[in-house]
């Protein structure tokens, strides 16, 4: 550390000027995404429907119901079907209806899985989706949920964020977004068993879906002084990291020094 000093006496100084100047930059940098972002976050409702069903025919374990909504989710839940051969069928009938289904959907399982793209490369080596208009699932004990996505491109929470020029430009590409996932879809649901629908006695049945409609608009702004104060506290960090281990190696090799000059002043005084 005194060869380097000795040799740069302006080290320290300069090493200063470049922490400040990182200062700057990161200020700057955050000011101007805070003054004039191009992110635009948009929020929808994000309500449950439970559809009322209706009976397609007497005595039979078949259901519908048209829905005619921008939709995200769909929950079908059966309970009190035969225990043993029983297969949950769901079905939508429409234009461009197909939706999304995988077992994993909605719980908190290990496998790891995909459903924006049912039919990607690497479907061999990870679990995907069934991207299709009808899916179906085995009835454990005579009940079980089948949860699926019926778009992708609307936000889950309600919240979603996207680029523009403009707020009023993003406001209309945000309507649009929503617009394009208003369909008309008919859906169907049936108890099975052996291809055949069985007889409606003791099973109970419900679906909820979840809708979106356009709510409002803002620009994405953060906070510039706490993103200030976090650029700092990085750049302390860094400097920090920097200078402590030729520090540490320096005063270690310093006290190993004087420590040796000890032991032999000590042996030369015998």
């Amino acid at each position: 550390m005194k060869r380097s000093l000795s040799k740069n006496p302006n080290m320290i100084r300069t090493m200063i000027g470049t922490g400040l100047m990182l200062i700057l930059v990161l200020s700057y940098a955050v000011y101007s995404n805070t003054a004039d972002s191009e992110y635009y976050g948009y929020t929808t409702t994000n309500d449950s429907l439970e559809m009322e069903l209706q009976m397609e025919s007497e005595d039979k374990a078949s259901w519908y119901y048209t829905t005619k909504a921008a939709i995200t989710w769909i929950n079908v839940s059966v309970d009190g079907a035969p225990n043993e051969g029983s297969t949950l069928v769901v079905e939508a009938e429409g234009i461009k209806s197909e939706w999304y289904y995988s077992p994993h959907l909605g719980l908190d399982s290990a496998i790891n899985y995909v459903c924006n793209e049912p039919k990607s490369d690497y479907s061999d080596i990870m679990e995907t989706c069934s991207y299709q208009r009808s899916h179906s699932m085995e009835l454990n004990d005579g009940s079980g949920i089948m949860r699926g996505r019926v778009s992708l491109d609307l936000p889950i929470e309600g919240v979603g964020y996207l680029e523009n020029e403009n707020i009023s430009e993003a406001k209309n590409e945000a309507r649009e977004k929503i617009n394009s996932q208003n369909k008309t879809i008919t859906w169907r649901i049936s108890v099975e068993s052996e291809g055949q629908t069985i007889s409606s006695d003791g099973i109970e049945v419900s679906a909820v879906v979840t809708t979106h409609e356009f709510v409002g608009i803002e620009q994405f702004r953060i906070d510039p002084v706490q993103e200030t104060i976090y650029s700092f506290a990085t750049l302390v960090g860094c400097f920090f990291l920097l200078l402590i281990i030729p520090l540490m190696a320096y005063f270690s090799v310093t006290y190993k020094e004087r420590r040796n000059e000890g032991i032999r002043l000590s042996v030369s005084e015998e």
